[in-house]
Order: structure tokens, then C-alpha cells, then sequence
């Protein structure tokens, strides 16, 4: 199991209740070294299922339309393709492809990166993502999930989430705008005190999870990635521009590094 670890960058400021009061200037660490521990820079002929495994069937969780299956996820010039294509299957109009590492590729803390570009259509919903790796046992969202990156349709922007269980499902989150058909750089750092996320190594979002900060003790536990193109759904809506399909998500490399 690989353990990611990171750096919390924190700022503490000198306080002034006096005119001539002087204020104490501080310095914040010095940032983290990183060690890679474990990549898939997609340099095979097929999915290494050594790090993966390949979803079949339909999740039937958010009104999705797709049926994912192994044929739509192939690894071709050094970038793993998911494409989502116009094809009916086991009663879906539509394929696309799910990958998760769960069990071959687990840990907690550190960084999580990926460079990714993707199609812009009506419908489509392509992500890179984290899941708890006890979903199985104790479920969604109880398990927690950190969306490092999420697009939908054809918007300018890339979005931020962290889902999890506060008597009932809350998440929260943000988004940034962005080329998102354009390569980028996407990427989380995690530690025991938050969750940040950044495009382009450049900080756009923090989550607060010390000491289990509004019951978020989901975020100390293992984690799992995935990558996945979802066509139509709650999010997306129901609509799907087919004139766009085949779309295709390409991923250059999924990298995890600790702090030295």
C-alpha cells in the first residue's frame, strides 16, 4: 500500500490591537520535497491491470446512460483513451469506460496528479477521481470521495468536490475557469490537515480536515483513484449532443508522490 503524504502550508499572522503595537512577520515552511512512489504513464499496449481494474455494466447511481466496458478503454501513443461512443448495449444507447485501482492501488495522504484533456459535448461527464477504499463495506458517501477534477458538457471550467456523511450526504466544492480540451495538470495534495487541490500547480481550493473537522474522519482513511467518462446523468442532465460521438478523454499519466 502506498502512503501519500504531504505538505500543509500553514500561515500564522502577528496580531496589533495597539497603534504602536509591532507586528512579528512570519515565514511559512518551506515546501515539501516530493518522492514518486508509483505511476502509470500509459507506455503499454493495453490497461495494465496490475494497477487497474476495468468496470462492466452500468453504476445505475446518478441516471447515467452509459454501459462501460473494456473496449473503450485502450492504451495507444503513450495515453490511456477512454472514449464514449454512440452504441447500444445491454439496453444503454451508449458505451464509455471506468477504471479504478481499488486494491492494487491504495493510500492515504500525499500527492495525486494527472494530465488530462478532454472532449467538450452536451452530456458528457469526464473525471479523475478518488473513492474510499471501504466503499464497499461501509458505502457511498460514507467512504468519502475527492473529485480531483470533474467536467461537464461543454463549460469552460473544471470543477472541485469532496463528498461525505454528515448525517446525510453534503459536499463541497468549487470550479475554476479553464481550456479543459486542452491538456492540463490536475492534481491534489493531501496531509492530515487538508485536502487542496490545483491546476497547473497552481492552488485554486482547500478542504479543512484536521482533528476530523465536520466529521470528515473519511479523509484519514485509504483511498482509491479513478478515471471515467459517464455519458448523461444528474449532473450532465439527460441530453446528449451525438453528433459529438465518438468523444474521447485522453491521460497522459497518473502519478503518486510522497513527501520526502
Amino acid at each position: 500500500m502506498y502512503a501519500f503524504i504531504l505538505l500543509a502550508i500553514v500561515f500564522t499572522t502577528g496580531s496589533c490591537k495597539k497603534p504602536k503595537s509591532p507586528i512579528i512577520p512570519t515565514t511559512p515552511e518551506p515546501p515539501v520535497t516530493y518522492r514518486l512512489v508509483w505511476s502509470d504513464e500509459f507506455n503499454g499496449i493495453e490497461v495494465d491491470q496490475t494497477f487497474w481494474n476495468i468496470n462492466t455494466g452500468n453504476p445505475s447511481t446518478r441516471n447515467e446512460q452509459e454501459y462501460y466496458q473494456s473496449a473503450n478503454a485502450v492504451v495507444t501513443n503513450g495515453s490511456l483513451l477512454i472514449t464514449a461512443k454512440k452504441e447500444a448495449v445491454a439496453g444503454y444507447k451508449y458505451t464509455s469506460a471506468l477504471i479504478n485501482s481499488m486494491g492494487k492501488v491504495n493510500g492515504t495522504y500525499g500527492r495525486v496528479e494527472a494530465r488530462i484533456k478532454m472532449p467538450l459535448a452536451q452530456g458528457l461527464w469526464p473525471a479523475f477521481w478518488c473513492l474510499g477504499a471501504n466503499f464497499n463495506t461501509v458505502g457511498w458517501p460514507a467512504c468519502g470521495e475527492i473529485d480531483i477534477m470533474e467536467h461537464v458538457n461543454t463549460e469552460n471550467t473544471i470543477r472541485a468536490n469532496i463528498h461525505w456523511l454528515i448525517d446525510k450526504a453534503v459536499v463541497n466544492g468549487t470550479s475554476i475557469i479553464s481550456t479543459p480540451d486542452e491538456y492540463h495538470l490536475y492534481a491534489i495534495e493531501w496531509d492530515t490537515n487538508s485536502i487542496k487541490w490545483s491546476l497547473d500547480n497552481k492552488l485554486y481550493f482547500t478542504q479543512d480536515i484536521a482533528n476530523n473537522f465536520n466529521s470528515t474522519g473519511a479523509f484519514h482513511l485509504p483511498f482509491f483513484i479513478v478515471l471515467s467518462m459517464a455519458v448523461a446523468g444528474d449532473l450532465p442532465g439527460q441530453a446528449v449532443d451525438e453528433s459529438k460521438l465518438p468523444a474521447t478523454m485522453y491521460v497522459d499519466y497518473v502519478r503518486v508522490y510522497v513527501a520526502q
